[in-house]
């Protein structure tokens, strides 16, 4: 009895990252078209009518949004993301970004050739032509992002690709903080928009306080998602400001948890703890009161798409995906590789989840503001914390190894595996390459999600 309620305590102290994404609309049976986005323009997106009624009463309380309007709403942003992949991989290096607006997720995609337009549009897309691929822009954030590396730029607090404007932004104190900023990493001005920002980012795991996991008995952040490692380790993700390798973890009631295996801050803000046996890692996020929701992938939501997170000290509160792909400062250095959201967050929310549906997006990493007057909150997407330390990530559907032999036809694709756009698998006796990253579901295989991987 008291291990079963244990094991129940446990999962109200995890809070880990959701959101819809391509795979919920792909279908799992059928073929590639020649229009690869045809198949994703009709109305309703699987799943969506099983969202938390946690999830949904956050997006109502912080969008505005009925139960029904959320449903829809996740439903065509998560056909959008599904389109934008498709055409990413299709424009090649004209490709200039994709971003979402308003409650139908209206599309936009930006090329820096008119030629594209046609093809956009018959995607069912806006097109928008611009100066800079998105390969430039990122580019030029990398160089940045290599200076602030080596020392951590005063008065900069945060950078990042905009895709709205088609520009770095990058946000200072003073001007002449992001002249020598842009000048000592050798980046043109034609690319870059200064704005003034009197922000002051911190990391929410500072202060003491709140019911998730304490670290060494004392500092404490919210558990982000449950994983496995090697098919039999459990553990979760979290960030990686909470605590470097060997520290021990207690649950909400100080009882022995488990330790951090492996921890990267500053640079990336991602860690990951091993539990022991008393604590039986589930496929949810903590819906404080609500529901919990049921975790089922990690397909990376779109810019402008709707975003929930869940915290140990504020729970629920919902937003948008302002930018991917942003750099941040903090007092302990320069963390690349985040999410920047308008959704709020206070101390001890640290490592908690970001969602999206039910698609795992990332872990809280720190912000400026609170949850009483709003604020910024930079979440580390769990994709490459999952890829740095080898692990799984429990979901509802998780095979019980995804080391186990490959079933017919065989080849290098596993369910249970993490893959970065780019990734080339065999299955079968065809190659194809990633076109998202996600991580892979049973039955998910390339041939039959056209949106995630493309025969080559």
């Amino acid at each position: 009895m008291e291990s079963s309620v244990l094991r129940r305590r446990a999962l109200a102290a995890c809070t880990a990252t959701v959101a819809v994404g391509a795979l919920a609309l792909a279908g799992l049976t059928g073929s590639a078209s020649a229009d690869p986005a045809s198949q994703f323009r009709t109305p309703t997106a699987t799943g969506t009518g099983q969202l938390s009624p946690g999830l949904l009463k956050a997006m109502r309380r912080d969008l505005g949004l009925t139960a029904d309007q959320a449903r829809s709403r996740i439903g065509h942003e998560a056909r959008a993301a599904a389109v934008a992949a498709a055409l990413k991989h299709s424009l090649g290096a004209d490709f200039a970004g994709a971003r979402v607006s308003g409650d139908d997720a209206a599309l936009t995609v930006a090329t820096t050739d008119a030629s594209d337009a046609a093809r956009i549009r018959e995607a069912g897309a806006r097109p928008v032509v611009v100066e800079h691929s998105q390969a430039e822009l990122e580019s030029a954030k990398a160089a940045l992002d290599r200076v602030a590396l080596r020392r951590a730029p005063e008065g900069v607090p945060v950078w990042y690709v905009d895709v709205a404007t088609n520009r770095v932004v990058v946000q200072a104190a003073r001007a002449s903080a992001a002249d020598g900023f842009l000048a000592e990493a050798g980046v043109a001005r034609d690319v870059v928009t200064v704005r003034r920002s009197a922000e002051r980012p911190r990391t929410f795991a500072d202060l003491r306080g709140g019911d998730a996991y304490y670290m060494n008995g004392s500092g404490r952040c919210s558990i982000g998602f449950p994983v496995k490692r090697g098919g039999s380790q459990s553990g979760f993700v979290s960030a990686g400001h909470c605590g470097t390798p060997g520290v021990s973890t207690s649950g909400y009631n100080q009882q022995a948890q488990g330790s951090f295996q492996g921890s990267t801050f500053p640079g990336r803000d991602y860690s990951w703890v091993a539990t022991n046996t008393g604590w039986t890692p589930r496929a949810l996020v903590n819906g404080y009161g609500n529901g919990d929701v049921t975790v089922t992938g990690s397909t990376e939501a779109l810019e402008g798409a709707s975003v929930c997170r869940s915290g140990s000290t504020t729970g629920w509160h919902c937003g948008t995906v302002q930018q991917r792909n942003t750099s941040v400062t903090y007092q302990e250095g320069t963390v690349s590789g985040v999410t920047r959201t308008n959704v709020c967050a206070e101390p001890g929310d640290s490592g908690g989840s970001f969602i999206s549906g039910s698609q795992a997006q990332g872990v809280t990493s720190g912000g400026s503001g609170n949850c009483s007057q709003g604020g910024t909150t930079y979440f580390q997407p769990v994709n490459p914390a999952l890829q740095a330390y080898g692990l799984t990530l429990v979901t509802n559907g998780t095979p019980p190894d995804p080391t186990d032999p490959p079933t017919e036809p065989g080849g290098t694709w596993a369910a249970g595996t993490t893959y970065a756009s780019g990734d080339i698998v065999t299955y079968g006796s065809d190659s194809y390459r990633c076109l998202q990253p996600h991580q892979a579901q049973p039955g998910w295989t390339p041939p039959n999600v056209p949106a995630l991987w493309q025969r080559v």
